[in-house]
């Protein structure tokens, strides 16, 4: 397969690449800065040099035509304000899909977040921050021209992953390691079995690759 990630220097997708690479897939990652580069090759991926908040729909699906799935795992980080908020989160995320719909590309994962929600009040941070991604959510879900999956990991820890993982529509919330998201994004990238689903992920008892086909189609 070749996998096209947003926010390719991620801690998550960095993992990710690395776990695609090692499986035989072709990866690329889509960075904002030259600095960031060495780090996606030593992962096994291609880096792509696109700033997400300037470039346009056009130059993005150039990028993504001929891939199988795209994944989208760019946020604007901590420490970023409310304004970027806005275009990353939601207007990067809102920019890959009409870019994967141009290009043709169905398989499409996002990284949400869990408790994004449109509907969320408040000016703090975090309000804003949870509404982008929510918007953003909603907005990929409406298109009909992807086969989306949208997963919402709980609070993100770095402790070594377990591959033992609980994947559902409501969880509730816990802590969940990122060796353990970047296993199940993994799986889902490769068929669109959970296509239509929003799900939400903490650490658990069920191996992921059990985990992901429970869900499949549910």
């Amino acid at each position: 397969m070749r996998i096209v990630i947003a926010g390719g220097h991620g801690q998550i997708a960095l993992r990710l690449e690395r776990l695609l690479s090692a499986r035989g897939d072709e990866v690329a990652g889509i960075i904002r800065k030259p600095e960031q580069a060495a780090e996606l090759r030593a992962a096994g991926a291609d880096p792509v040099l696109l700033d997400l908040e300037a470039a346009s729909v056009e130059e993005v699906a150039e990028v993504l035509r001929g891939a199988d799935a795209a994944v989208f795992a760019a946020g604007a980080g901590p420490g970023s304000g409310n304004a970027r908020k806005e275009t990353v989160d939601k207007g990067a995320a809102v920019l890959f899909a009409d870019a994967a719909v141009r290009a043709g590309v169905r398989r499409f994962v996002v990284v949400s977040s869990m408790g994004a929600d449109p509907a969320r009040t408040g000016d703090e941070t975090f309000d804003v921050y949870q509404r982008a991604k929510g918007e953003a959510d909603a907005y990929v879900t409406a298109q009909q021209a992807l086969d989306w999956t949208i997963l919402r990991p709980g609070s993100l820890t770095d402790e070594p992953g377990t591959g033992l993982v609980r994947l559902a529509a409501h969880t509730g919330r816990g802590p969940v390691a990122r060796d353990d998201v970047a296993a199940v994004l993994a799986d889902l990238v490769e068929s669109s079995s959970t296509a239509g689903l929003t799900l939400e992920l903490i650490e658990g008892s069920t191996p992921v690759a059990v985990a992901v086909k429970a869900v499949a189609g549910n």
